[in-house]
Parts: C-alpha cells; sequence; structure tokens
C-alpha cells in the first residue's frame, strides 16, 4: 500500500535536481506571506519541477491549479481595496524594526566605504572582481594570477565607538503607505493581459512602486521577484505579453532568473554560492548562456560577488572560489564580522576589581569555572552543550549582575525563556544572587524590536553590559547581526547552545561558523544530560542510536506498519497512554513529525488529535476556544499557544500568557493547530512528553540533526511511532547536516590574520 510522502521541513538533504518540497517552519504560507519556507539548494531549484502553490498548500509543497491565485490574499486584501494605513501587527512591527536597523547598519559601513549603487554599472574594485570573474571561468588567466592583487586594508576589530542614532521602535515606527489604488488597478491589467493571477497586483505593486505598470511590461520577469511565482509561470507570463520577442536568451529572463536562485538558495540556508554552482542551475533553467547571465546579473549590481581567501595555514596554490550572493546576505554577514570583532578586540567593562571574577569562579566547579574565567576577560565566548548545561549560564548571569553588571539572557522563543527563568530562580533559592523583581530573560526578537529586555540607551545601543543568548544554533545571519550591531562598546556577549541541533530557519549557521573559526574562547560544558533520555540523545549526537535501559518507561518504541496506523498510534499515546501509564496529561505532551503534509504529517495529526481532545465546528477559520495552536508572526518563529476566542477583531490566542489577537484575513497564514509540530517549530522548546511519528514515508526526511532535535525536546518521557525501520538508525550514522555555503568563515579569518599582523607590526 503506497502512502502520501510525508514533506520534510526542511531541504539540507535532497540532492541536486532533486525536486525540494517545501520546508515546514512556520504557519501556513500564502504567496505574499514569507515564512521562511519553500527552501532547496540551487541546483535542486533549477531541476525541480512542479506547479505553483496556492493558500495553505503553499506551506506544504502541495500541487495544485491555480498557480497562485490566492497567493498574498490574506495579506494583500486592504492594499488590494486601496485601503489605508493601520494599526502595526506584531509580524509587521518586527520587520519595520528590522529595516530601520539594517538602514542604520547600511549609513555606517557607508561611511567607510562608497557603496556601489543597484541598477548601475559597477566601476573601480567591484568592476576589476567582474572582469577577474569572467576571466577565471573562460580559462584565459589562471585564478590565482588574477586576485593577486595587494589585499584591501584590513578592517578594524574594535572600532572607534560610533555614536548610533537612537532606532524607531515598532510601536511609534510609521507604517509603510500601501500601494495607491490605481497603480494596483493598472498593474491588474497588465496581470491580465498576461494570464497571471490578478489576485498578484497588490505584491506586485508594492515591490515595483510608482510606474509599475511601464516596467512590468518593459520586464515581464520583474513578475518572478513575488514570494510564490514559479519561472513557467513567469516565463508564460513574458510570452503573452512579448509575443515573439519572447525567448529562452533574453537578458532580463537570465537576470531575473540567478536572483531567483539566489533567493531559493538563501531558503535553503546559504548566504551565497559557488560561481559553477549558480551557472549549473542557470542551465537546468534552459538559459542558453549562463554564464553571461551571471555577468549580466552582477553589472546591473542585482547580485555580488566575491573572492574565497584560502586559509592562512594552507601552503601551496589553490584555485580561488568565487561566490555570488545577494547585497542583504553580504550586508549582514560584513556587520556580522565587523561586530564581532569589535567585541573581540575591545576591552570588557568592569563594574568592580578583576579579583570579584576570580573569586566568583573559584566557587564554581568544572566548566562552570571555566565559564565564568573565560567571560572575565573577553568580549566575546562560546558555550557549547545540551539541557543540563543551562546551569552554567544560569549560574554566570546571576554572579555578573551580583557584581553589578547589566546582564541579560536571550533565548529563541518564549518557552526557552520561561525554562531559563525557572533556572534562575532555582539558583536564588539555592543561595545564589536574589533580589531581581522580574528574571532578566527575554527572547531574541522580543530584545531586538524593544517589547521585552532593558530597553536602549540614547546612543541607539542596548542598556546592558553581558548578553547570553540561549539556543545560539538558530541564529541566522541577519538575527545575529542586529544583535551585535546593538552591542555597546564594552560588552560581553556569551553564545550558548547545542551544536547537535537543527540550524536556523533563516540563512547562515552563525554558531557553527564560530565554532570552526577558533577566534574566540570557547567552553565545552561537562554537565551530561542526566537519564535514558540523556543518554539516549547523546549517543545520537555521536552518531549512534542504541537501546538504554527506561525502568520508569522514559523511551517507549510503537512499531507501526502504516501512516494510518501511526495517526491511530500517535492519538492513543497523546489522549490516553501517557497520561495513564506516565502522569503526563494531553495539554503537557506534543507531538513532532517531519512535515506539515502527507498522511501522517502535522495537518492530519492535528484533525485527529483535535476530533478527541477538543472537538468543535471550527467556526473560525477551522479553529474553536480551546484549541492548542502554533502562530507564527514572522518567518522562523513559533509561538505555541492556545485560542481564547474569536471576534470582529479577529482571533485572540494566548501564547506563553502573552495574549495576542490575529486579524482574520491573517490567520490562515500565520496560525497551525498546534498539538503536532515539525522539529523546526520544536526547536528551543522542552515538554515533559513528546510523542515522535516516524511513518515510513518519511525515511528521506531524517538527519542526524533531526533526530537529535526532535528526541531531545522530551525532558520526561519519549514515545517513538516507528514505521521508518533501518531508515532511522541509518539517518543517525550517516546522513549529518547539509553544508550551507557561507562567507562568514572567511571573513573572520581575514578579521583574526588583520588582528595578528597589528599586534606583530
Amino acid at each position: 500500500m503506497e502512502h502520501a510522502v510525508s514533506e520534510p521541513e526542511t531541504t539540507e538533504h535532497s540532492g541536486p535536481g532533486t525536486p525540494d518540497p517545501d520546508p515546514e517552519t512556520g504557519a501556513r504560507k500564502t504567496g505574499g506571506t514569507p515564512d521562511g519556507e519553500g527552501r532547496g539548494d540551487a541546483a535542486a531549484a533549477a531541476g525541480s519541477g512542479g506547479g505553483p502553490t496556492t493558500g495553505s498548500d503553499a506551506a506544504d509543497g502541495s500541487d495544485g491549479a491555480g498557480a497562485a491565485d490566492s497567493a498574498g490574499a490574506a495579506d494583500s486584501a486592504g492594499a488590494a481595496d486601496g485601503a489605508g494605513a493601520a494599526g502595526l501587527s506584531e509580524a509587521e512591527a518586527e520587520l519595520v524594526a528590522q529595516q530601520v536597523e539594517r538602514e542604520r547598519i547600511e549609513r555606517r559601513k557607508a561611511a567607510k566605504k562608497g557603496p556601489v549603487e543597484s541598477g548601475g554599472k559597477l566601476s573601480g574594485k567591484a568592476a576589476d572582481l567582474l572582469a577577474a570573474v569572467r576571466a577565471v571561468e573562460s580559462g584565459e588567466t589562471p585564478a590565482a594570477g588574477v586576485f593577486a592583487e595587494p589585499e584591501p586594508a584590513p578592517r578594524r576589530p574594535a572600532p572607534e565607538p560610533v555614536r548610533r542614532p537612537a532606532p524607531v521602535f515598532a510601536e511609534t515606527a510609521a507604517v509603510p503607505a500601501a500601494p495607491a489604488t490605481e497603480t494596483i488597478r493598472s498593474v491588474r491589467r497588465v496581470l491580465g493581459e498576461g494570464g497571471a493571477p490578478e489576485a498578484l497586483a497588490p505584491q506586485v505593486a508594492a515591490f515595483l512602486g510608482q510606474g509599475a505598470e511601464e516596467r512590468l511590461r518593459a520586464d515581464p520577469w520583474q513578475l518572478l521577484r513575488v514570494r510564490g511565482v514559479r519561472p513557467e509561470q513567469a516565463d508564460g507570463f513574458a510570452r503573452a505579453l512579448l509575443g515573439t520577442e519572447c525567448g529562452p536568451d533574453d537578458e532580463r529572463r537570465g537576470r531575473a532568473l540567478t536572483v531567483w536562485l539566489l533567493e531559493q538558495a538563501a531558503l535553503a540556508g546559504h548566504t551565497a554560492l559557488d560561481a559553477p554552482a549558480l551557472t549549473a542551475a542557470l542551465a537546468q533553467r534552459a538559459v542558453p548562456d549562463p554564464e553571461a547571465a551571471l555577468h549580466g546579473t552582477l553589472a546591473e549590481g542585482e547580485a555580488l560577488a566575491f573572492q574565497d581567501a584560502p586559509a592562512a595555514d594552507e601552503e601551496g596554490e589553490r584555485p580561488v572560489r568565487v561566490l555570488v550572493g545577494l547585497e542583504r546576505y553580504a550586508l549582514a554577514e560584513e556587520s556580522l564580522a565587523d561586530g564581532l570583532a569589535r567585541l573581540i578586540g575591545s576591552v570588557p567593562k568592569e563594574s568592580g576589581p578583576s579579583e570579584d571574577w576570580e573569586r566568583a569562579a573559584a566557587s564554581a566547579q568544572g566548566s562552570a569555572a571555566e565559564l565564568l574565567r573565560a567571560v572575565a576577560g573577553h568580549g566575546l565566548v562560546l558555550h557549547t552543550g545540551g539541557e543540563a548545561s543551562r546551569a552554567e549560564p544560569a549560574r554566570l548571569l546571576g554572579e555578573a549582575r551580583r557584581l553589578g553588571l547589566r546582564a541579560w539572557a536571550a533565548a529563541h522563543g518564549p518557552l526557552g525563556r520561561d525554562g531559563f527563568a525557572e533556572l534562575l530562580g532555582r539558583f536564588q533559592e539555592a543561595g545564589g544572587p536574589s533580589g531581581t523583581p522580574a528574571p532578566p530573560v527575554a527572547t531574541v526578537a522580543g530584545l531586538l524590536s524593544g517589547a521585552e529586555g532593558p530597553g536602549r540607551d540614547d546612543d541607539g545601543s542596548l542598556a546592558l553590559d553581558l548578553l547570553v543568548v540561549l539556543d545560539a544554533p538558530q541564529l541566522d545571519v541577519e538575527s545575529a547581526a542586529l544583535l551585535v550591531e546593538s552591542l555597546p562598546d564594552g560588552a560581553r556577549l556569551v553564545l550558548a547552545g547545542d551544536p547537535g541541533v537543527l540550524w536556523s530557519v533563516g540563512p547562515g549557521r552563525v554558531f557553527a561558523d564560530l565554532l570552526a573559526a577558533r577566534v574566540c574562547p570557547c567552553v565545552a560544558s561537562r554537565v551530561p544530560d542526566p537519564g535514558p533520555l540523556g543518554e539516549l540523545v547523546s549517543g545520537i549526537g555521536a552518531g549512534e542510536l542504541s537501546e538504554v535501559a527506561a525502568p520508569g518507561k522514559e523511551v517507549v518504541i510503537v512499531p507501526v506498519r502504516d501512516a494510518g496506523e501511526a495517526v491511530h498510534r500517535t492519538v492513543q499515546l497523546v489522549v490516553d497512554s501517557v497520561p495513564r501509564a506516565i502522569g503526563v496529561p494531553a495539554e503537557q505532551t506534543t507531538v513532532i513529525t517531519p512535515g506539515h503534509g502527507g498522511a501522517a504529517g502535522t495537518r492530519t495529526l492535528n484533525a485527529a488529535l483535535k476530533a478527541r481532545l477538543n472537538p468543535g465546528p471550527g467556526r473560525f477559520g477551522g479553529f474553536d476556544p480551546g484549541d492548542r495552536i502554533a502562530y507564527s508572526p514572522a518567518p522562523g518563529r513559533t509561538l505555541p499557544g492556545h485560542v481564547v476566542k474569536a471576534d470582529a477583531e479577529g482571533l485572540h490566542l494566548s501564547c506563553s500568557g502573552d495574549p495576542v489577537v490575529v486579524p482574520r484575513e491573517r490567520v490562515e497564514a500565520q496560525v497551525r493547530h498546534g498539538w503536532a509540530l515539525t522539529a523546526h517549530q520544536a526547536a528551543g522548546g522542552r515538554w515533559p512528553a513528546v510523542v515522535v511519528v516516524l511513518p515510513g514515508d518519511a525515511a528521506r526526511a531524517l538527519s542526524r540533526p533531526w533526530v537529535y532535535t526532535a528526541f531531545g525536546r522530551a525532558s520526561r518521557h519519549l514515545s517513538v511511532v516507528h514505521g521508518v525501520e533501518q531508515a532511522l538508525p541509518r539517518a543517525v550514522a550517516e546522513v549529518p547536516a547539509k553544508p550551507r555555503t557561507t562567507r562568514l568563515p572567511d571573513l573572520l579569518r581575514t578579521q583574526a590574520r588583520a588582528a595578528e599582523e597589528r599586534a606583530a607590526g
């Protein structure tokens, strides 16, 4: 019997030329609601077929007719009607705050060197680099000779303090103006002439701005910039508008496909691509001259090329690696590298004599003492370990506050925040520093937006002296850059996390790159996770899936033959077996499965669990009061909670005690039922009981980081509904995380070499 394939939440294990299902890391996606899904590497994206997605199926990779007819309909309904600006949603507020911060970073970098205007011809260094790329790829000049030029002046690892303007926080930021009604109407006419869904008009008008109709007629492949539109659709639209003038060798098509492939690569976690991989992907998309398409994209400033220099300890010649990336990720990585160098090279702020740190370290033991000593003398420190190791950052935070430092911690999500707050409370009860009215813990998103945390100083920096970031592997390159740039000079930063878990939903692998670069102290915790669950998860991290003794039924394996039986057994476990045998109620049990789609994906499991745990008519978009939900206000963020009520304002939720109102038009895009989650959604959270569902068709979605993350979410009991047979131990032993192409390691090496040269000279 065949079953529908459960679509994986990440395509880290898809090979080139393989159709990539959309990863399932956030809420349901409409064409205009970015959610960090749909990732696949450039070659895979180039080779993937399939039609457009629409509505909630856009998040699940489901084929459907209508080519994105409803793409963006939920988020853009008001704009389509020419409605005026309304109050900011949480997602909009966060995006506006991040945009303000990015603009500040751009101004800071522009003060150092002149920018290259997007859309203009390149000159100077950029023109030289473009010529170098052409020479290397044509074989006219050896790569080593092309780039054998004097190195640019190294960036200072610790620049002079820059007075930052106070940021405009989300609460006071102006709402971006919606496209004019006439602009939307004119774009809708063009879309109709080209046979494209007219529902895309608000998104196209918002992206192209004034003169959108003329720009779209001049370059129909601009339609490909709209999220959810596939190259096949853009080609059809261009043929309808241009007629015989349209051809696969059109330079406009080549540039649009180049940018699209880089965007798809970013969804797969890459911040840049090797130039040969990119040209190969263009060839798979029927671009007759991929090199010309790449050169045209670089010449127009729509993408940037970079030289990946050999490491300092390598001997002999090595072919120069040319990377191509989008400007936004290039800016983020360079800003992150500069900010990290500033922290590494600056003198940490002290509020008392250095002997106080030594006394605090002497009172601790093992790796906890090592962490205290490392933080005492360095601006950037890495800390690795499992769940039990969080006690060490908790002690560090308490000791730092006792020493008078403004110390805060930030977790990936509210579950991690609340769990760490409990740790701090236990530390105080055991005789540690006390007197703090509220635990100094926030979420990363809340800290950046100003909704949580200590707030900002007059210069716009975060008002703190020490920041401990938990769940550091979940930091993507843009969030990390914003966080580091927000720290004041003299601040200390500790990045703490488990290197074995899934990487961030967004592009980059910041924590792994820093661990590999070895540019700062790294303290590996020696505190093991206790019990059978700790033993099982530790073995998975080492590539071994071994049987563990579980006298208290901490680990239970439930074999199943097919997806239908997997769903039945999962409901039985959550509703009856786990509450009766383990003593964990259903509301404290979470189900984790590889994807949203398929016969045993989150949609099917949530429907079955709702029917047993909270049956109801689902009058508000399928939801009823009491439903468990997963709310995704922004790409890569999932907030668990439950439905309180629904009224004319929208769907009222409670997420970790915080009230949230989701407008009716955003419910489909941002809210899912939450009894069952994907591993990416569950990352950073812990529950007393977890049921991991592995139907037979999920074998290709499994990897060591996925299994490590899913199994590690349980604190008391883990049930595994097992239908993949030998695919599970094989994934643990043989399928590591798929590499991501990033520039951060090379940037960090350059910074380290520059610092060594200055110290020697």
